[in-house]
């Protein structure tokens, strides 16, 4: 097995994926975020499960997502906006201090944390990691992961978060796919 895609086999171990997903257009996704290239990982995850809530607290972002309240794009486009007029105040995490560094949101959760991509100069999509930022805090964590790596080391216990709810993951995992509101 490719191991990029070996969490997203201890995912559907963990929860079988709904079935009859359709196809995305990766190429105006990613011209909408203005990369090259969206993580291998990222969209194999959302072949298989699509934008949705896990264990009834982190919501997946998915591009074109039918509930406009979780479409990956118009979040990039909200947290873009929302942290630059933060940062004028704030001081930026050190993993953005390099020169051309910036985040990608791809889940959230319940309580408003948002869970980012590090995109960084250089960086091949398959090298980007997860930061985790508080929903009404300053606090930021990094994890040298990638995000189904994260999620699937999330739903197991063997990765914790600190800014995370301590809620999280359920004892019996959930995963329930968005619906058009």
């Amino acid at each position: 097995m490719n191991a990029p895609l070996a969490p997203l086999a201890r995912l559907t171990q963990l929860l079988p994926p709904p079935p009859g997903r359709g196809e995305k257009d990766w190429e105006a996704a990613e011209a909408s975020l203005r990369v090259h290239e969206l993580p291998s990982d990222y969209k194999e995850l959302i072949h298989a499960y699509g934008a949705g809530n896990w264990d009834d607290y982190l919501y997946l972002l998915e591009p074109g997502c039918t509930n406009d309240n979780y479409d990956l794009i118009e979040w990039e486009d909200q947290q873009t906006e929302a942290l630059d007029g933060l940062w004028e105040f704030e001081k930026r995490p050190a993993e953005l201090e390099e020169e051309g560094s910036r985040i990608i949101p791809w889940a959230t959760t319940d309580n408003g944390e948002c869970l980012y991509w590090l995109v960084r100069p250089g960086d091949e999509a398959g090298q980007w990691t997860v930061m985790v930022n508080e929903a009404r805090g300053d606090r930021w964590e990094h994890f040298s992961v990638t995000c189904t790596q994260f999620l699937a080391s999330a739903l197991t216990g063997e990765l914790k978060s600190t800014i995370l709810s301590s809620r999280f993951p359920l004892r019996v995992h959930e995963f329930r796919q968005l619906r058009p509101v």
